[in-house]
């Protein structure tokens, strides 16, 4: 059994993620359940052998160091992937997940019109938020080409691994991948600032070292995107805060109440006749009644802002999850399953 001969099988599948762990077969992950690719099972030396022909001398040497690796790769005819390989049990393991090569327009993606729009600052801080899986980077990446393509902006992207390859349109857009063009996130964002950029996308906010660079990015009159792995806008601000000290939590609200432009939170819903996944989507926009709320701590009330919001653009997840019902693209048990406020339904 060879990589490529499981990848392309899993690109005929459908299969969104590929995972490779000593024990079971290949596992597909197709419409969001997972499947085996075959019936052979995974031997160690079997899976080794899988893993070690994705990776360099030097990923190799990093791999046996650190134990785990994240990094991207293409396959000639195939596509391009985001790979996850790391130890369990003493044997090696892998994660693979398909990255679109093509990005596609934000109407294309089937979001909102007020995604476009937040796309559209010239400064101010962007959170795409939601689950490993919900889509991302597949939002970010046409937020960024939107700009690409209509701005001569200077845009630099600092990933953990680059997905999307952004070609050079109306603006130049540098990317640059931890491990093989910066050591971290804090470092890169530091540095970008000294770089003359107009737009900065983070990978991944991960760190409080991180979040108080992008936020003073963003006062400094950047436009930053970036994301985080949490479900909803409320949750975001609160786990942005809560990083810092308890003595420098009221400045940190004040810096994100002023610099909060929007907070895009995703899920991907398995489809009611199982063929697929559909995007739900919340949208929080930074307007000053909701920059109110963050400045005073009260972002318990800030669903019922958003919920009551329509006119500034903004859609709750659970207005969104009807919507989706509706029209019968998901079952009433998953829209019961994810919603917060029963009275909507």
């Amino acid at each position: 059994m060879e990589i490529r001969e499981i990848i392309k099988g899993a690109e005929e599948m459908g299969a969104s993620d590929i995972h490779l762990v000593v024990g079971k077969p290949p596992m597909l992950r197709i419409h969001g359940e997972l499947q085996e690719y075959s019936e052979e099972r995974l031997m160690p030396d079997d899976c080794r052998k899988l893993v070690y022909s994705l990776l360099n001398e030097e990923q190799q040497k990093k791999l046996e160091q650190d134990f785990e690796i994240d990094f991207s790769f293409g396959i000639e005819k195939l596509g391009r992937y985001r790979a996850n390989v790391h130890m369990q049990r003493g044997t090696v393991a892998a994660a693979l997940r398909v990255i679109n090569t093509e990005i596609a327009d934000i109407e294309k993606l089937g979001l909102p019109k007020m995604v476009s729009t937040l796309s559209e600052n010239t400064n101010g801080l962007v959170l795409v938020t939601g689950p490993t899986g919900s889509g991302k980077s597949t939002t970010l990446a046409s937020m960024i080409d939107k700009i690409n393509r209509e701005k001569g902006n200077h845009i630099i992207t600092i990933e953990d691994p680059i997905e999307y390859m952004h070609r050079h349109k109306k603006s130049i857009v540098e990317q640059r991948e931890i491990n093989s063009d910066t050591k971290s996130f804090k470092v890169a964002l530091r540095n970008a600032l000294r770089q003359d950029p107009d737009v900065i996308l983070i990978g991944e906010l991960r760190d409080l070292e991180t979040i108080e660079a992008a936020l003073t990015a963003a006062e400094t009159g950047h436009l930053v995107f970036a994301t985080l792995h949490t479900n909803d806008a409320p949750q975001t601000i609160d786990r942005i805060i809560d990083v810092f000290p308890t003595n420098q939590q009221s400045q940190v609200r004040l810096q994100l109440s002023n610099v909060l432009k929007g907070v895009v939170s995703q899920q991907l819903i398995t489809r009611s006749d199982k063929k697929g996944r559909v995007l739900a989507i919340e949208i929080l926009v930074g307007t000053p009644a909701i920059g109110n709320l963050i400045r005073e701590g009260k972002t318990h009330q800030i669903y019922s802002m958003i919920e009551t919001g329509q006119r500034f653009g903004m859609m709750s997840m659970d207005s969104s999850l009807k919507k989706l019902y509706d029209k019968r693209l998901i079952t009433y048990e998953e829209m019961l399953k994810r919603n917060k406020n029963s009275k909507v339904f």
